[in-house]
């Protein structure tokens, strides 16, 4: 693409008063960008309103310095294999998925490795979103992250928004079983900024991680900052992504519940892991089961209801925060049950003193068997 055609595109996304659907209605009826705005106001009334044929006959403010920024980003040194890229609707690396999609964005800014770019990164299609809470558990996030493992080493990309928590979570996963030469991306990061910034700041490693080993893209101008309306917005681009959408923990008022409604109407797969009845981050799944969403407790069931072959399943492997089941024997850990739970219930439980509990505790937590979470509350982990 040389910077005359950039600067059409460009154009056509910063025009006030075109959205994407309108941009869309103007490329099918004139072409490329270029022969858009070489239109009479009268013969662009055709498709538009007055107000929006007025508005594609001004060059819109702020262009200049816009295509000068997206030039050199282009056009300068990437980290060392990655490339920057800029596609458009036309583009053969540009999602097919998203095309299949009621507003597919007209452009998509994409940091990834140059070799699965010119692989055609999205030509496969295998790809599943795993989302959730921006604070889950301690289980919630474990989960995650070893969902994403296992399901990517089965073949799948993982699609995620690079929030803290579970999304965070989830793209550490599919990383930990990264191979240097793969095919295929193992994380894709969909971000609602400018791919010139990464919120929040706290992922700016994972944000490079992903980058060596998979792509970032964005729908947004350079420069765009963390507004909020663009993050519901961009999770479309997630769900349209992906064969379905995972959601791990989510509150009956979280964000990932939009992923998952539009999941379905894109005609995607849902699928919600259960929780405790009693923990708020667990009502959003149930609510999505109760609508349809397909129960998860393993893998396989995500594997089937895709078609994946069952050979291609393979077992959750333990992490760092996972440990082996700890000894029958041990009270205090059935007494903890799966559920968040404080020192006074734990010692109605058990009868156990103060002291003699914190020490065994302290060797659960050591053990990655429990984990300490915020308010003095304690969570048993994985099937521990």
């Amino acid at each position: 693409m040389d910077i005359d055609e950039l600067s059409g595109w460009l154009r056509l996304t910063l025009t006030p008063g075109v959205g994407n659907s309108t941009a869309r209605r103007l490329l099918a009826a004139f072409g490329l960008p270029a022969a858009i705005f070489q239109q009479s106001e009268g013969a662009l009334g055709q498709c538009v309103t007055p107000v929006q044929a007025r508005a594609l006959s001004q060059v819109p403010e702020g262009l200049a310095p816009q295509l000068e920024t997206t030039w050199a980003w282009l056009q300068g040194p990437a980290p060392d294999g990655t490339e920057r890229v800029f596609l458009t609707l036309g583009d053969a690396r540009y999602p097919e998925a998203l095309l299949d999609t009621e507003d597919p964005p007209l452009v998509l800014y994409g940091i990834g490795p140059a070799a699965l770019w010119a692989a055609r990164p999205f030509s496969t299609g295998h790809c599943l979103a795993i989302v959730g809470s921006r604070n889950p558990t301690a289980q919630g996030a474990d989960n995650a992250r070893q969902f994403a493992r296992a399901l990517h080493a089965a073949g799948l990309t993982i699609v995620s928004g690079l929030a803290l928590g579970v999304d965070a979570a989830a793209h550490e996963g599919a990383l930990d079983s990264a191979m240097a030469d793969a095919t295929f991306p193992a994380t894709i990061a969909v971000v609602g900024t400018g791919l010139d910034r990464v919120y929040p700041r706290q992922n700016l490693g994972l944000a490079r991680r992903i980058a060596a080993h998979g792509l970032l893209i964005s729908e947004y101008p350079l420069g765009t900052p963390p507004l909020a309306p663009n993050f519901p917005k961009r999770n479309r681009i997630i769900a349209g992504l992906s064969q379905g959408t995972l959601v791990v923990e989510a509150a009956l008022a979280s964000g990932s519940l939009i992923t998952a409604r539009l999941a379905v109407e894109q005609g995607r797969e849902v699928f919600a892991i259960p929780g405790s009845i009693h923990a708020p981050q667990s009502r959003g799944c149930h609510s999505l089961i109760r609508q349809g969403a397909k129960l998860v407790e393993s893998v396989q069931d995500v594997l089937e209801e895709l078609h994946f072959p069952a050979a291609s399943a393979p077992p959750l492997p333990a992490s760092p925060g996972t440990a082996p089941a700890h000894p029958p024997e041990s009270a205090l850990l059935q007494a903890m049950g799966f559920d968040p739970v404080g020192l006074d219930a734990l010692m109605a439980r058990t009868g156990m003193d103060t002291a003699a509990m914190q020490v065994e505790l302290l060797e659960l937590e050591l053990a990655g068997a429990v984990a300490r979470l915020p308010g003095g509350l304690f969570q048993r982990m994985g099937s521990a």
